[in-house]
């Protein structure tokens, strides 16, 4: 999943992780949307066994709102948007998604570039792009808009 909506594009000059103040964050429209968000998938039946996002606040706090479970940082999930990612990291992502056997399904918060990269797909703000492990690999086998906040 892409984090949910938070204005704008990158991160400002002098982001800092262990600070949000910062950083791009989430829109009061992104929270909204992150609520509703997490709302579908438990009325869908959703159950996770697994929440991961990405140590950016815009990630860590959509994945929060979802209320889906504990949310845990997985470096995996880290932004790419600032450098080209090197081999071992693309591996490590694909690794995190296909390793999955369950129970319940991995939820997994991150950014449009670490996605379109993985996936091919560039995914809009709040999207989730539905993977399927197979055979080491996974295969996109589906993509859902976020409801309206």
């Amino acid at each position: 999943m892409r984090h949910t909506l938070a204005p704008g594009g990158g991160d400002p000059p002098g982001m800092r992780l262990d600070d949000c103040t910062t950083q791009r964050n989430l829109s009061a429209d992104g929270r909204a949307q992150a609520v509703a968000t997490g709302a579908m998938l438990r009325a869908a039946g959703v159950v996770a066994g697994d929440v991961a996002a990405s140590a950016w606040c815009r990630c860590q706090e959509t994945a929060r709102l979802l209320g889906l479970g504990d949310v845990r940082h997985d470096v995996a999930l880290d932004s790419w948007f600032r450098h080209t990612p090197a081999p071992g990291e693309v591996a490590a992502l694909v690794a995190l998604v296909a390793s999955w056997r369950g129970p319940g399904t991995r939820i997994l918060v991150t950014h449009q570039v670490n996605i379109t990269r993985v996936t091919g797909v560039f995914p809009s703000s709040g999207e989730i792009v539905a993977l399927q492990p197979r055979d080491g690999h996974f295969a996109v086998v589906g993509r859902i808009a976020p409801p309206a906040a």
